[in-house]
């Protein structure tokens, strides 16, 4: 049984098109909708590149004077943006007929007021907890987690269904609203449709390097905990741990801070900041890596990156926090607590231990298997499909 088409309107508060994981989530979103026969409209914020989309109409919406480039995460210029979002919400929804909005984020409350205002129903896209989002990025906010909370739940209990990116988020749906359409959506492989290899700098060549190779791919904010991997490598180091570490992506601002850390820590030259590179060429990275390092402190959100860390069929070292072991276990990951000397041992097994090389041809083998069992493209279409086939129905039964 197909789904009916509908006319969906996708809010996603985020710059678009960026090489990051959100954009990337948005654009495989959007793209799929329309291929399942939805008409899909996409309000993103001003700043971005234009992409192709096939199916897809893209609106913008207004840029705000003296507004500089939006970081990831919770800021104030992103919550401006959010305003102009909402307005150029209101005019789309005035002009076309919506059946229903697909709101990401923080956008689901938007979408309450569009549904307010104009009766249009909503899907809450929950790629994070905004409470807990802020309480990491605002500690003082801690003081304010029974109303962040009721603001969360008000927005998943009006909403027509949720779509949770990990086990954690559906949780918490269910929690609030247990009798609530919940599907998990997980992120998916960028593996699959990776340009060729022979577009990617050679990193042994390119920086002469020996020894194992830790390598690090995503942003460099501050709850990707690359203060604590830096340490980590430090005391690896000082214990006559070989090789070096390469870490892609980041802003020029948060690399010449991690840059100077290194060098304070006296583990500059074994630290190569390779800078930011095309989603499409992460294939060609992770192929000439040993060990790849996600050492997250903050969040229960999955990282995207994780599922191409699996697909890679390479051994992983990461933190053992809910962000990582809703995927990863000791089977496809060496697991370690959030910590310098629990990394730094993790990073010994691995780089130099005598079954350091079975370890990682073993952990890598059944990761690559975890990652196309459940992390595919044809996995993301198939719960798609399952999803907009029950909001059709709901939807239907409304009249």
């Amino acid at each position: 049984m197909t789904s009916p088409h509908l006319r969906v309107l996708v809010l996603a508060p985020q710059p678009f098109f960026q090489n990051r994981g959100t954009p990337i989530a948005i654009r495989l979103l959007v793209t799929e909708l329309a291929a399942l026969g939805h008409e899909v409209h996409l309000l993103v914020f001003h700043e971005g590149e234009d992409v192709a989309l096939p199916g897809v109409t893209l609106h913008r919406s207004a840029k705000m004077p003296g507004l500089g480039p939006i970081p990831p995460g919770f800021s104030f210029g992103k919550i401006l943006c959010d305003l102009t979002l909402f307005a150029k919400a209101c005019a789309l929804t005035r002009r076309i007929h919506f059946d229903v909005v697909h709101a990401c984020e923080e956008a689901a409350f938007l979408a309450r007021a569009l549904k307010i205002v104009f009766g249009v129903p909503y899907i809450y896209d929950m790629d994070s907890s905004l409470p807990v989002q802020l309480i990491d990025k605002i500690p003082f906010c801690r003081h304010f987690s029974g109303p962040l909370a009721a603001c969360e739940k008000m927005a998943v209990r009006s909403s027509l269904g949720v779509v949770a990116v990990c086990e954690a988020l559906a949780d918490i749906a269910l929690g609030y609203a247990p009798d609530k359409t919940v599907t998990r959506l997980e992120d998916i492989s960028l593996l699959e449709n990776a340009a060729e290899d022979a577009a990617v700098e050679n990193l042994r060549e390119l920086y002469h390097l020996a020894g194992p190779l830790f390598l690090y791919v995503g942003n460099l904010e501050s709850y990707q905990g690359i203060g604590l991997m830096l340490a980590a490598l430090r005391l690896a180091c000082e214990r006559g741990c070989p090789g070096s570490l390469v870490i892609i992506g980041g802003n020029d601002a948060a690399i010449a801070s991690y840059r100077r850390q290194a060098e304070e820590m006296g583990v500059g030259a074994r630290v190569i900041f390779h800078g930011p590179r095309p989603a499409a060429l992460l294939g060609g990275y992770l192929a000439q890596a040993d060990i790849l390092v996600s050492p997250r402190t903050q969040g229960n959100n999955t990282p995207m990156k994780l599922y191409s860390y699996l697909d890679a069929g390479k051994a992983i070292l990461a933190t053992n926090l809910p962000t990582h072991t809703q995927v990863l276990d000791e089977s496809c990951a060496c697991l370690v607590e959030a910590d310098a000397e629990s990394m730094a041992a993790g990073m010994a097994r691995l780089a130099y231990s005598p079954d350091a090389p079975e370890l990682r041809q073993r952990l890598g083998a059944h990761g690559r298997q975890v990652a196309r069992a459940n992390y595919s493209l044809a996995a993301f279409r198939r719960k798609l499909a399952g999803f907009y086939q029950e909001i059709g129905g709901l939807l239907a039964s409304k009249g």
